[in-house]
């Protein structure tokens, strides 16, 4: 009898489906260089705000990095459905759990060790090239919590394609829960500082310190209650993707 595939095993599957996928693996690639472009396009075109910190200004395109760390955790697992690869997956290990797991750990290490050498280098470009005359902020320990919103949004991207299992629909589900809260804030009045700080992009936004991220747009939390906050519902997300792909047929 042969014995069924453990975690290790299982994670050493994803991690050779995962750098095997074209798709995948450049949009990860794009979610590490963005943030050291944004670095070298704002010294070069010198539109750092005044009031702004070089942390804040060395991580503007943290954001659009921080959608693209999304779209990687749903295209996680959305490139299996499409290509019929899940169910020979899951021949080869039947606890589901299991897989989305191994799925789960390895988007959250790649995104982590990948965002967090981008961002560190992002920041390092951008005090060497921006004027000095502009505050540093406090990168240490933003960065690391910047880091840890590339995964977060990733395993939100990874709990929306689990439960809607196309790639399109995935993608478009997991921005509009990045933009949304954002768009939609200011016509809900009063309740727009909380309504826009429940996004993803808004802990990261906090944690760059940038001067755009003021209680009326991103919301009242700081930086890392807001990330908890969103770590906590994505947590919620990914189990009940779990009970999903328990529960229904491939």
């Amino acid at each position: 009898m042969t014995p069924r595939a453990g975690f290790r095993q299982v994670y050493a599957y994803e991690w050779i489906k995962f750098f095997s996928v074209r798709s995948l693996l450049w949009t990860t690639v794009a979610t590490g260089v963005v943030p050291v472009l944004g670095a070298v396009f704002v010294a070069a075109t010198g539109s750092l705000q005044p009031d702004d910190t070089v942390i804040g200004g060395s991580l503007t395109l943290s954001v659009v990095a921080q959608m693209l760390a999304a779209v990687v955790g749903a295209l996680a697992v959305c490139g299996e459905y499409s290509s019929g690869t899940m169910r020979t997956t899951l021949a080869a290990c039947p606890r589901r759990g299991t897989v989305l797991a191994a799925k789960g750990a390895l988007v959250a290490a790649v995104l982590y060790v990948l965002a967090l050498a981008s961002c560190s280098t992002a920041y390092v470009l951008g005090d060497a090239l921006l004027p000095a005359s502009h505050p540093q902020g406090e990168p240490l320990p933003a960065l690391f919590g910047v880091a840890a919103s590339f995964s977060v949004a990733g395993l939100l991207g990874l709990a929306v394609g689990t439960l809607v299992r196309h790639s399109a629909g995935s993608v478009t589900a997991v921005l509009g829960l990045l933009m949304l809260p954002s768009m939609f804030g200011p016509l809900l009045g009063g309740a727009e500082r909380w309504v826009a700080g429940i996004s993803p992009t808004a802990a990261l936004e906090k944690l760059t310190q940038t001067s755009d991220a003021t209680a009326e747009a991103v919301g009242s939390l700081g930086g890392w209650p807001s990330l908890l906050l969103v770590t906590g519902y994505t947590a919620a997300l990914l189990l009940a993707a779990a009970t999903a792909l328990r529960t229904r047929d491939v």
